[in-house]
Formats: structure tokens, sequence, C-alpha cells
């Protein structure tokens, strides 16, 4: 009994203590997860501050400007280039089949009125020479200062020209006409015969009895270096516009 009663308040004490220890852990405080926190704030910073780098690395800053900037020079001279083309294939067009003549007077009625605007074929004759029948346009005796004259060709160099009883004779022998011409009444020069030279044309308009042309002296045998075309289309007025027949 005595030794029950020793025990008893060593027992007590115990449990005393032990229940005063759990009183005053439930009376901390909870840690907060401050330092949590801050690792997960300064791993966020890391990671976003991290790609700046790496897209410097992946791309230099240098890298795209130089790439656009050789495209702009680039598309500048493909520009340059395809303008110069445009504007040297619009001389050459120009130059060679779009210089425009005035007929004057009546001289090659019907086939063209006075007042008619034509084309000339530069062209035809730097790799050809001039055909019987064609209708040019020439510079009478080589005058650089007077009116271009269109008249059509008949006789070729080296050739003998000859009008008698309203008949043209080359060589001879008597031109059959494509057309009907009316007959001709005045042979000037041509009466007694014209030889042309190696270079020159005999020349008529077409209105036979209404022309100057190479029966006359002011006109005379015509240089193939005064020739400046062939009349291939009439421009103007609206009401002539086409192909030369």
């Amino acid at each position: 009994m005595g030794g029950s009663g020793t025990i008893t308040p060593c027992v007590l004490s115990l449990f005393a203590y032990t229940q005063e220890e759990q009183d005053m852990r439930k009376k901390q405080p909870k840690p907060q997860p401050a330092d949590a926190m801050e690792f997960l704030s300064s791993a966020d910073a890391m990671e976003f501050a991290q790609p700046a780098n790496a897209m410097e690395f992946a791309q230099p800053a240098n890298a795209l400007p130089a790439k656009k900037k050789k495209s702009v020079v680039r598309n500048i001279f493909l520009w340059t280039f395809e303008i110069l083309v445009i504007i040297l294939f619009a001389y050459v067009v120009v130059y060679f089949f779009g210089q425009s003549r005035t007929n004057i007077g009546q001289s090659m009625d019907v086939t063209l009125s006075g007042g008619d605007t034509v084309l000339l074929n530069v062209l035809a004759y730097q790799l050809g020479t001039p055909r019987r029948g064609d209708v040019v346009s020439f510079k009478p005796n080589g005058s650089t200062t007077g009116h271009s004259s269109i008249k059509r060709i008949i006789g070729l160099p080296g050739e003998i020209i000859q009008i008698r009883d309203g008949m043209i004779y080359i060589n001879g022998e008597v031109y059959l006409e494509k057309k009907s011409y009316p007959v001709i009444t005045n042979p000037g020069m041509a009466g007694d015969g014209i030889t042309l030279g190696d270079k020159e044309y005999f020349v008529l308009g077409d209105n036979r009895n209404n022309s100057e042309d190479s029966r006359f002296a002011d006109i005379g045998p015509v240089s193939a270096e005064h020739i400046e075309g062939k009349v291939w289309f009439v421009l103007s007025p609206a009401a002539h516009r086409g192909f030369l027949q």
C-alpha cells in the first residue's frame, strides 16, 4: 500500500508534464511557406529572365535587318531592270514601227488622202530593200528641212523606165499594174527613158496626173539613203484608219 502511494504522484506528475507540453505545442504558430514562395518567385523570375538571352542567341540582333536589307536591294534592282526593259522595248517599237508622217496634197488619191497621218516601218529597209509597189516616205533630194513626200515605187535600181502613150515600160516591157490607175498624160523626163543608178528608185503618185514625182526634175530618181521607211498603217483620221492596202 505504501508503495502504491509513492508511484501514484510520479505518474500524475508525468501526465501533467506531457499535457503541458502538448498545450505549448498547440500555442506555437504554424510555419508559414515564406521560404517556399520566395523560392518559387525566384524560380519564376529566372524562368522569365532566361528567354531573353535565349532569343538573342537564336536570332542575332543584326541577322534579320541585314536579310531584309538584301531583299529590298534585290527588289529595287529587279524593278529598275524591268522598267529599263519596258522603256527600251517601247523605244524600239516606236522608232522602227511608230514614226508618223502626214500625207500632203492629193498625189496619192485614192490610196491616201491629203492630211492622212501614216506610220512607217523603218526596220523593213534596214533588213531588206524596197520592192516594186511599196508605198514609201522619202526626203526629196535629201532635204532635211522640207516635208517628207509619199509615193509608190515603180522602178528598181539598174532598170530603164520609160512612159509613152500613157503606159509605163520597164526595160522595154509594158508594166501591168495590179490596180487600175489613171492613164498618164504627161510623161515628163520619163518620155525619153530614165536609167536608174545602183541605189536609185523611180516613184510615182497614185493620182498619176496630179503628182510631182520622179518624172520631174524637182524630184527625179530617189536615192535609197533618202527613203525613210515603208508606209504600213493609216493612223488618222479614224474613218481611214487601218492597214495600207
